[in-house]
């Protein structure tokens, strides 16, 4: 993993799968103490519908979203109305969605927009 870079790191590369033992807790010592984030970046899986309830409730509550979509092939119906279902929900709260190679959704609450282009190209 040496030179890859902190975005690779949290996003993984194409085709890969991870785990939350994948991610390392960086210290945040420089920080100042008892500050409160007003908004949190939730990873999560999607492995059926029910997971998209906690993934809806996390950008209704203004939450940035990064869901792993490795176990769906995206012509998968299943994933077709599961992507449908975000998509209702983006529109409603004013936010985004992009599909990040085969195996990542990104969804943002409103005010979050996602860039198309990736850093560098």
């Amino acid at each position: 993993m040496e030179g890859m870079g902190l975005m690779s790191k949290i996003l993984g590369e194409s085709g890969s799968s991870r785990v939350t033992e994948d991610y390392v807790e960086l210290s945040a010592d420089d920080l100042e103490a008892g500050v409160e984030a007003s908004q949190q970046v939730r990873i999560a899986r999607i492995g059926d519908k029910q997971d998209v309830v906690e993934i809806k409730d996390a950008v209704y509550d203004g939450d940035i979203v990064v869901a792993d979509i490795t176990r769906h092939s995206t012509k998968d119906r299943t994933m077709e109305h599961i992507t449908d279902e975000l998509k209702r929900v983006v529109n409603e709260v004013g936010g985004d969605i992009v599909q990040k190679d085969d195996d990542q959704l990104i969804i943002t609450p409103a005010g979050v927009g996602i860039s198309r282009e990736r850093l560098g190209e």
